[in-house]
């Protein structure tokens, strides 16, 4: 794209974008803050934002944006059209492992070394310090730990008053991460901690610099007066909608989901807080997206609502909780004039959605399915995902059989109000993630035996390859049903990425900048995917993102791991401190 067309397409965006901050560079440090995916989605994520505007509260401070660029040509930042090359701060914010080889290649399209190793001892524009944080770290540094000099463990607002206090004048890059490396809570420098291997390529030790913590602490916000909601709005955004999250973490200990473990203790912001988020909105949007919905009481939701509604606001959402549905909520979604709703069985049985510790019932699923139709839905959307730990065919028959009985009864209902309601069923393939009860289990759902029988990942591939087709041939003539599946081959990388350490940056440099596919670079650089994604772990492994202390104790996720493998299912997390994981006493401690 020739130069004049790229800063004509910034000015565009720009000028349509609600929330921009825009300052002179004179006497100011310049950040550049990077999100490793394209505008709509960069825009659209309220942790992004977030980081955006606690930059631009430091008055010395120019911060400005750069994102991944749709087609080729220059790589500038949204603000001012400056190449990264001109920032001595480089912070990235990471949440999805598809996003990690493009945060490698946005580093080297900025003319920027990559690896922080290489980079010269003199922080300056040409040679930044680059920060990394976000959910995708804080949950696994090490696939990134290569291309960071420092990485942030923890939230945003906890961490980064005193980081930036220290990086106002940045000048000798060892001397400085090792002051904040041992003075700062929550900064994780990755150059001063050694990985050692086993003959197996197995983590063997992990080996601190003197005078650093073992494992690095999450630092996190306690409470809030103003709930976190969108600072940026743009008509280009994916999710476009005002966004305020209600609390952080989740309840409900999902054995599947990370973010219910690494975002302990669940936070519940107070009903004003979040009155306060919608409160700072732009006058005349009026179009609203709540964040944590699964875990929210009742009250504080009713409270929500009332304000919707007298301030004439429609409701948005990305999934429901299905049994979560009250009265006050429907009469909201009926007025809000939303017409697709989602919601999440996860598992495809009733016995599997005890083994991920769900807490829905078939009777859960089908009276709210029957209660969104009956609201005015006429799309229904249910995500599940295959591959989960002991999954059989016969739990494939029961996802089958659920929808059957969801047709038949949302049909009669849709009729009565004058629709045909479609459902589409959203088959995704389970990645086993660090910090769940199934960091332990095989991408695909194998069991031990399968899983160490070859040390191939095709095996894991061909068997979710095999239960998609079998629900394709059994759901081929249901009407009004719409099948989305994902590509079990694509979902590998993922899986691989997830629980990789960092001896995986240069694939992810090489398939970030075009160099090589995911299988060749995995293969050029000898790694195997079948050692990331499928391998059996045992109870005792040392993994490589336990560098981080989320306060878990030693032995709980592999207990909860145990009590999914018998069908027991644990209850979710109470606001009251309690002795059941860690975590609580670890915070009341200190």
């Amino acid at each position: 794209m020739p130069l004049s067309s790229y800063f004509k397409s910034l000015h565009s965006l720009l000028k349509s974008e609600t929330g921009t901050v825009l300052k002179k560079w004179k006497g100011r440090l310049p950040v550049a803050l990077l999100y490793p995916n394209t505008y709509p989605l960069a825009v659209s994520n309220l942790g992004f934002q977030l980081v955006y505007r606690l930059l631009n509260t430091f008055d010395h401070i120019v911060c400005e944006r750069f994102v991944y660029p749709r087609e080729r040509g220059p790589f500038r930042s949204l603000e001012s059209s400056r190449p990264l090359s001109d920032f001595p701060l480089v912070f990235g914010s990471i949440s999805f492992e598809h996003d990690f080889s493009r945060l490698a290649a946005m580093l080297v399209a900025g003319r920027i070394e990559p690896y922080a190793a290489a980079r010269s001892r003199t922080v300056a524009a040409g040679s930044p310090l680059v920060v990394l944080g976000g959910v995708g770290v804080f949950m696994n540094p090490e696939p990134l730990a290569a291309f960071a000099d420092l990485m942030v463990i923890g939230e945003a607002e906890a961490v980064l008053p005193q980081l930036m206090a220290e990086l106002s004048d940045p000048a000798d890059r060892e001397e400085l991460l090792v002051h904040i490396g041992t003075t700062i809570a929550g900064c994780y420098v990755p150059g001063s901690y050694n990985f050692t291997y086993d003959a197996d390529g197995r983590v063997r030790e992990i080996i601190a610099a003197s005078g650093l913590p073992a494992r690095v602490r999450k630092v996190v916000l306690a409470d809030t007066d103003q709930a976190a909601h969108s600072e940026l709005l743009s008509p280009d955004a994916e999710l476009g909608m005002y966004m305020t999250e209600l609390g952080r973490g989740c309840s409900r200990g999902c054995r599947f989901c990370a973010a219910g473990f690494i975002y302990r203790p669940p936070r519940l912001w107070k009903a004003d807080a979040v009155l306060a988020g919608l409160e700072a909105r732009p006058s005349g949007v009026d179009r609203i997206g709540l964040l944590g919905m699964e875990m929210s009481d009742d009250t504080t939701l009713d409270r929500i609502a009332g304000y919707l509604q007298e301030h004439s606001c429609s409701l948005s959402f990305s999934s429901l909780r299905a049994d979560r549905i009250s009265g006050r909520l429907l009469d909201l979604l009926s007025q809000s004039g939303l017409k697709s709703v989602a919601i999440a069985p996860d598992g495809s049985s009733q016995r599997l959605r005890q083994v991920i510790n769900k807490g829905l019932s078939e009777h859960d699923l089908l009276t709210a399915a029957v209660s969104l139709v009956d609201a005015g839905i006429y799309t229904l959307k249910l995500y599940v995902m295959i591959g989960l730990p002991t999954e059989t065919e016969q739990d494939l028959d029961e996802l089958i059989n659920l929808i059957h009985k969801i047709r038949e009864k949302i049909l009669p209902v849709g009729r009565k109000r004058g629709r045909v309601c479609e459902i589409i069923l959203s088959v995704n393939s389970f990645v086993p993630k660090p910090w769940t009860p199934f960091q332990y289990c095989s991408f695909a759902g194998l069991d031990r035996q399968e899983a160490g029988r070859e040390q191939d990942s095709r095996l894991a591939v061909s068997a979710l390859k095999n239960k998609i087709k079998y629900l394709k041939k059994n759901l081929a003539h249901v009407a009004n049903l719409h099948l989305k599946v994902d590509r079990p081959e694509g979902v590998l990388s993922q899986a691989v990425f997830s629980r990789a350490d960092r001896r995986i940056a240069p694939v992810l440099l090489d398939i970030g900048t075009g160099k090589r596919s995911f299988k060749q670079a995995m293969k050029a650089h000898g790694l195997n995917a079948w050692e990331y994604a499928v391998r059996p772990r045992s109870a005792d492994e040392l993994f490589c993102w336990q560098v981080v202390d989320h306060g878990i104790a030693d032995g709980y996720l592999h207990r909860e791991l145990e009590k999914a493998l018998a069908g027991r299912t644990t209850q979710p997390c109470d606001t009251a401190v309690c002795r059941r994981c860690g975590v609580c006493r670890e915070t009341a401690a200190t």
